[in-house]
């Protein structure tokens, strides 16, 4: 791919994120995304075959951004319980820092369209998914690899994603919004639960 056209679909997956993030794959349409990127819709498919490629593709350059910020977590040399560590932080600090990115999985999660799903596991996530499942092994080998990384990644999300009502609950305090307290509590609890 030449150098304008990379910079050219670059700059639409920037502008397209946002726009997926706010009203979702539905709620989005190819003319919209080309009014907000300033071109013809059907240059759009210059870039993008369809709607769902492009729609992949944002979700793909969200989570790319920061999955080898993530990744160098598998190969630190230490042992897999600093490894967890270090990736509940990382991750932490995403889910915190990228309202996008947050936006986008739990619109998917709703939605639930299968075919998306299943490309998002296939060329989105499921690297990352295979490496937190052998890093989930090598902690706890008796316990099912898969549903430890469910668990990890469901106890980081979900806390964010209800951050705009926790903050109204009992017990609430300022430094639960921040990511270095939200990554302690998680590891302490799950290095109690991994014991």
């Amino acid at each position: 791919m030449n150098c304008d056209k990379s910079r050219n679909k670059a700059e639409i997956l920037k502008k397209t994120i946002p726009l997926f993030a706010a009203s979702g794959y539905n709620g989005v349409t190819m003319r919209q995304i080309a009014q907000a990127v300033g071109i013809k819709a059907a240059s759009l498919y210059h870039y993008f075959p369809n709607k769902q490629s492009l729609y992949i593709a944002a979700l793909a350059q969200a989570f790319s951004e920061h999955a080898d910020f993530m990744r160098e977590s598998f190969t630190l040399p230490v042992d897999p319980e600093m490894r967890l560590q270090h990736l509940v932080k990382k991750l932490c600090i995403l889910v915190e820092d990228e309202a996008d990115f947050r936006k986008l999985m739990h619109r998917e999660m709703l939605d639930g369209d299968k075919s998306r799903l299943q490309l998002l596991a296939d060329y989105v996530f499921g690297d990352f998914f295979r490496q937190m499942n052998e890093l989930c092994r090598s902690l706890s080998p008796e316990r099912d690899p898969h549903l430890m990384t469910v668990s990890i990644l469901s106890l980081i999300i979900h806390h964010y994603q209800i951050t705009p009502m926790r903050s109204f609950m009992p017990g609430f305090k300022p430094a639960h919004n921040d990511p270095q307290v939200v990554a302690e509590h998680v590891f302490s609890l799950l290095r109690q639960g991994c014991g």
